[in-house]
């Protein structure tokens, strides 16, 4: 906001909120000694800033444009791109709200050390970083393929009673 309060103003502004402190003189937040002085400050004003601080304590309408927002997403892109409302991340979202996990469920990274560490010491470390990096593109292309399908895992939870 403090960009926005450094554009320069015109007569067009300082009318707008010249009009509003009257109808502010007018429901009485305002008394008439206030009201003089803000106007006076008014005139002299530069900056969008220079308003704002006059307006400050008042309640909308101000007389004063508000402020830039940020872009809000538009559909198609976050559906094209994987945003916010492409359904994968809705999925993934909901699913982590309800099963907050600490740490990963599948030991992968100590298996693929595992594999890497014994394919080194016999084929060279080499081939063992080649054939780690296969099984981790290989894991990564099927669980994409799940994601896509919506293919859920099961869950090894206990029955009561058992």
């Amino acid at each position: 906001m403090a960009l926005h309060d450094e554009i320069r103003i015109g007569d067009a502004e300082r009318d707008a909120v010249m009009v509003a402190l009257h109808d502010h003189f007018a429901e009485g937040r305002l008394d008439r000694g206030e009201l003089d002085e803000r106007l006076e400050a008014v005139l002299s004003a530069k900056t969008r800033g220079d308003l704002r601080a006059l307006v400050r304590d008042l309640p909308s309408p101000t007389g004063l444009p508000e402020p830039p927002k940020a872009p809000a997403w538009e559909p198609g892109m976050s559906v094209m791109f994987g945003g916010p409302g492409h359904p994968a991340w809705q999925r993934h979202h909901r699913h982590m709200a309800r099963h907050h996990r600490h740490g990963p469920r599948f030991p992968a990274f100590p298996l693929l050390l595992g594999v890497f560490l014994v394919l080194a010491f016999t084929a060279g470390p080499g081939t063992g970083f080649l054939v780690v990096l296969q099984i981790a593109l290989a894991v990564w292309v099927i669980r994409a393929l799940m994601l896509a399908f919506g293919v859920r895992r099961r869950s090894h939870r206990r029955l009561p009673g058992a």
